[in-house]
């Protein structure tokens, strides 16, 4: 279980966000034990990549908080028909028009 002095020594928080400790506590004992090890790995990947992460520590954890949109996968009408041969919805794959584009694409 990440504690707040171990997000706190991963941040490194510099200058005046030094003084937003207590701030930080308060938010990052709002969130479950599990969601606490999310954020800290988002972010501990993120540093290691050289990804933004805010300087200001309590926004690097709100920021880290929210979940990303997972990419659903998508082809066109065409790839789905040169893979399958066909315009029935297999392998979990539907059917989308998209009315505004007026074409038609597979989502999965």
């Amino acid at each position: 279980m990440k504690t707040i002095d171990d997000i706190w020594a991963l941040l490194k928080p510099e200058g005046e966000y030094k003084r937003r400790r207590g701030a930080c506590e308060r938010l990052w004992l709002g969130y479950e034990p599990s969601k606490q090890e999310a954020i800290y790995a988002r972010i501990e990947g993120k540093l290691a990549r050289g990804e933004y992460v805010s300087e200001n520590p309590y926004f690097a954890i709100e920021d880290n908080a929210k979940m990303p949109k997972a990419m659903k996968p998508v082809i066109t009408a065409d790839e789905y028909y040169r893979r399958y041969g066909t315009q029935e919805n297999l392998d979990g794959w539907v059917r989308t028009y998209l009315p505004e584009e007026q074409r038609t694409i597979y989502v999965k």
